[in-house]
C-alpha cells in the first residue's frame, strides 16, 4: 500500500444484497416475494418464450413462404472520398492496412468499398478495395490511379 493513500470505496457504493427466505422478521420472509400460489412461485415455475396460455403460438400461426438468404449477405464498411480528403496526403496509398491505421475502419472490417460522396483534390492511388464507379471517376480525375479492384 501506498503511504498517505487510504483507497476504499465510496459511502453507499457497496450494497449489502437483500437475503429473503429468511423468516417473518427478516422482512422478507413468507413466501420471499413470490406470492401465495402458482406457477411462478414454484421452483423452476414460469413459461417457455413465446407461451400464449395454450392458444397456439404467434411464431407457429403465420405461414412460412420464401427464402431469406441473409445469413450469405456481405455488408461493406463504406468509405467517402471526402473522408479520404481529410485524413491522407499527397501520393498516399489507399490500402486495408492504412484505412485501419488512419482510424477510418476497424481492424475486424475487411470488407470495405470506397464511395463517390465529396470532392478528391489529392492524387491517391485505390489498392485492392472495392470502389464506385463515380469514386474511380473522382480518383483519376484528380490524378490518382486504382489498381486491382472491383468497380459495382
Amino acid at each position: 500500500m501506498i503511504e498517505g493513500f487510504d483507497i476504499h470505496a465510496p459511502k453507499g457504493a457497496n450494497k449489502k444484497k437483500f437475503i429473503i427466505g429468511r423468516g417473518k422478521g427478516s422482512g422478507r420472509g413468507g413466501v420471499s416475494g413470490r406470492g401465495n400460489n402458482g406457477q411462478n412461485s414454484r421452483s423452476g415455475g414460469g413459461v417457455r418464450l413465446g407461451f400464449e396460455g395454450g392458444q397456439t403460438p404467434l411464431f407457429r400461426r403465420l405461414p412460412r413462404r420464401g427464402f431469406s438468404n441473409a445469413v450469405f449477405k456481405v455488408e461493406y464498411v463504406e468509405v467517402n472520398l471526402k473522408q479520404l480528403e481529410v485524413v491522407y496526403v499527397n501520393g498516399e496509398i489507399v490500402n486495408l492496412e492504412t484505412l485501419v491505421a488512419k482510424g477510418l475502419t476497424k481492424k475486424s472490417e475487411t470488407m470495405v468499398k470506397i464511395l463517390g460522396k465529396g470532392e478528391l483534390t489529392k492524387k491517391l492511388t485505390i489498392d485492392g478495395l472495392k470502389i464506385s464507379a463515380g469514386a474511380k471517376a473522382a480518383v483519376e480525375k484528380a490524378g490518382g490511379k486504382v489498381a486491382d479492384q472491383e468497380s459495382k
